[in-house]
């Protein structure tokens, strides 16, 4: 095998992503990738037919927020901004949408709150 027919792993664990929301195991998947491979996923997840909304993450990444067109009609009312922006319900509505385990998306909700409290009490 030529050296230009590996496959990054960046594009392989989207392939995992693809096959897991190809059989039902997940309803949308939140994939991080570097710039330089959005032409190659964008293309993957077109050939799949898997509807996508595609966000920038900082200056070198993208955010490609791929699933069920009823999840990404609701991530683009509540991802507006950088993730690290988000209101604590916003994160936590993200999380629970992505199946992350729902007591740490508690605990880190009640952080996020507590937190955003105490900073307004300090001002």
């Amino acid at each position: 095998m030529r050296q230009t027919d590996i496959m990054p792993t960046e594009l392989k664990v989207l392939s995992n992503h693809i096959y897991e929301l190809q059989k039902g195991v997940r309803q949308m998947v939140l994939f991080t990738c570097p710039k330089q491979y959005e032409e190659c996923a964008r293309k993957r997840l077109c050939s799949q037919n898997m509807d996508f909304v595609l966000q920038p993450a900082g200056k070198n990444n993208l955010n490609f927020y791929i699933g069920r067109k009823e999840c990404l009609n609701a991530i683009r009312l509540i991802v507006t901004r950088p993730l690290n922006e988000l209101s604590p319900e916003e994160d936590f509505i993200l999380g629970a949408m992505l199946g992350y385990d729902l007591c740490a998306q508690c605990e880190r909700y009640c952080e996020r709150k507590c937190k955003k409290k105490c900073n307004k009490c300090k001002n």
